[in-house]
């Protein structure tokens, strides 16, 4: 597969993410190469706009035209708390608040009932929420104070970026765009007729 680096840049961020990222309460990640953000051939049928997450090997798509994809690493949720199917996007916000689930004061809290977006928030820079009908399911593709876990499985489920690369994506993504997540042990870079159904 030909990829090409594609340069950081932070032309889309506004002045309030600027501030708020030049303060960020975190230590800045060596993330790998292979992680950072690429320009790569794409040969599945999705159409551009899609957005495609490979959950095994770490990576998330967004489908151009011309047969390329821009590629991002991200961090998906651990094996047990893994989702994949088909979904929209059902809202977008910058710099969200977190409402943590029953699920997640159960297991990892105690903590408060809201926690005020900005960069100490765990959905970080941006929130993609993802939506089946118009129901929310409670997945996010968001920001991370936490970049040093790009690549792994370590999340509750959400799909976890960069603050600067989910910055860029949200730049591209329009409101009601498909998402796809496949389910472990299928790979983007096998052609599929196919498409997963809804596991949540």
């Amino acid at each position: 597969m030909q990829t090409t680096l594609s340069p950081s840049t932070d032309a889309s961020m506004t002045p309030r993410d600027r501030q708020l990222l030049a303060h960020a309460p975190y230590a800045k990640a060596n993330v790998p190469e292979q992680y950072l953000r690429h320009i790569v051939d794409y040969h599945r049928k999705e159409q551009p706009g899609t957005i495609l997450v490979d959950t095994d090997a770490r990576y998330l798509y967004f489908v151009l035209p011309d047969g390329k994809a821009m590629r991002y690493g991200v961090a998906v949720g651990e094996e047990a708390m893994a989702f994949s199917g088909v979904a929209r996007v059902g809202r977008l916000a910058e710099w969200p608040d977190w409402v943590p689930t029953a699920d997640i004061q159960a297991r990892l809290g105690p903590y408060p009932p809201r926690v005020a977006g900005g960069p100490a928030n765990p959905l970080g820079a941006r929130g993609i929420y993802l939506y089946v009908g118009n129901k929310d399911t409670l997945y996010r593709i968001h920001g991370t104070n936490q970049p040093e876990y790009i690549g792994q499985a370590i999340s509750s489920g959400c799909i976890r970026m960069r603050n600067e690369d989910i910055i860029d994506l949200y730049d591209r993504v329009k409101l009601n765009s498909m998402v796809v997540v496949l389910p472990p042990g299928q790979n983007a870079q096998a052609e599929t007729g196919t498409r997963p159904r809804w596991r949540g």
